[in-house]
């Protein structure tokens, strides 16, 4: 194998600006890596280009883009993938297909005909970046047949790029990461039938959990109205409720520090004569540069007296292995119910419900309804 090519001294100046604004706002797009992609095929004037984002061993990429290439020619590298001759690249060296892929101990030249043909294309530039968490990120440059092969000034293109991608490729990974952190969050917010909205520094509405929308769209207490900017505008309460939220925002600037500032705790009144609505509003603490104007200022956290259904018999039974009859006592019981009354509603004598809580208390390692409640509802939502 040919000793590797080394980039020349004015390899950066390969790099357009222009590149590079476009692989680090792809991040943000909603088809994440598309625009960047076809930007770089047209640099290197091939016919496409392709990041795969994978673990290695995996019998499938865990994330594929090409775009532009044929659907085909993208659901045949499926069934090559695993037996892929190009991968465990030198890691961060650009490298051609033909300098590490050796037909005659690698592959058999029927397999690799078929192979290229696959990827669309017989002449590949690619490099291997591998993340600290353990995945690889595949970049990949194809020309087909119609085109001439690549030469050393599109090569020095593709390896001057290389430090780029791997930045892109870590905040693509923490982007990626804190997305789904969010949605562990945001599940178990859900799960607690906790109403999020999160405002700006106008008062404007920027995000809102589903609970908030159910609540929102009864107008009882809390509502939206167009504040004139694309984004609608909270209104709460009474008169006062509102101007305690307004004052609360006035003071979250770029000179306060959210971390010192105490939420606002609102009991709101609904006008359907609904009990009223608990709501807390906490500033957020993020950087001192984004606190004004359309960056995040409060995070409104809503609750419903009553509407806690507390845990499932299903949950209980599953995490203390309790039996059906035991699971049923115990929700009750977590519930508020008392412990005759659960024996009614269970159609079971009071001795029988004595005797399963006897079991629940074995099960669950406590000695007293009181501490059996407190357990259930601090661990399940």
């Amino acid at each position: 194998m040919p000793n590797p090519i080394q980039m020349d001294d004015a390899a950066e100046t390969l790099l357009p600006s222009a590149l590079l604004e476009t692989l680090y706002g792809s991040l943000l797009d909603p088809t994440p890596w598309e625009r960047f992609l076809r930007a770089f095929a047209d640099h290197l004037n091939s016919s496409f280009a392709t990041l795969l984002l994978t673990v290695p061993g995996a019998s499938t990429p865990g994330m594929s883009v090409t775009p532009g290439a044929n659907p085909q020619v993208e659901e045949d590298y499926q069934s090559f993938f695993t037996a892929d001759p190009f991968i465990g690249l030198p890691e961060g060296e650009v490298v051609h297909f033909a300098e590490f892929v050796d037909p005659e101990t690698d592959r058999s030249a029927e397999f690799l005909s078929a192979f290229l043909d696959a990827v669309g294309g017989n002449q590949i530039l690619g490099v291997d970046l591998r993340a600290a968490s353990g995945f690889e990120a595949r970049f990949r440059a194809t020309r087909d047949r119609s085109r001439p092969d690549f030469d050393r000034t599109e090569r020095d293109a593709f390896q001057a790029l290389v430090p780029h991608l791997r930045t892109a490729v870590r905040l693509y990974e923490r982007l990626a990461t804190i997305g789904t952190e969010q949605g562990v969050f945001q599940g178990a917010i859900d799960q607690m039938a906790v109403a999020t909205i999160i405002l700006d520094h106008g008062g404007r509405i920027l995000r809102t959990n589903a609970r908030a929308d159910v609540l929102l769209a009864r107008n009882d207490g809390l509502s939206r109205t167009s504040a004139g900017s694309g984004r609608d505008r909270l209104i709460v309460g009474s008169r006062d409720d509102q101007k305690a939220l307004d004052a609360l925002l006035r003071t979250l600037d770029s000179e306060s520090d959210p971390h010192v500032i105490p939420p606002l705790r609102l009991r709101i009144e609904r006008p359907s004569g609904e009990r009223d609505l608990a709501v807390v509003a906490q500033p957020v603490a993020g950087p001192a540069f984004m606190r004004g104007g359309a960056a995040a200022a409060l995070a409104l956290f809503v609750t419903e007296p009553g509407s806690r259904t507390g845990p499932s018999p299903e949950a209980i039974r599953d995490l203390f292995q309790l039996t059906p009859a035991e699971a049923q006592l115990a929700a009750a019981l977590a519930n508020g119910v008392s412990l005759i009354d659960a024996a009614d509603r269970l159609g079971v004598t009071h001795n029988t419900v004595r005797g399963h809580l006897r079991a629940i208390f074995a099960k669950t390692g406590v000695r007293r309804q009181s501490q059996l409640v407190h357990l259930l509802n601090a661990r399940l939502p």
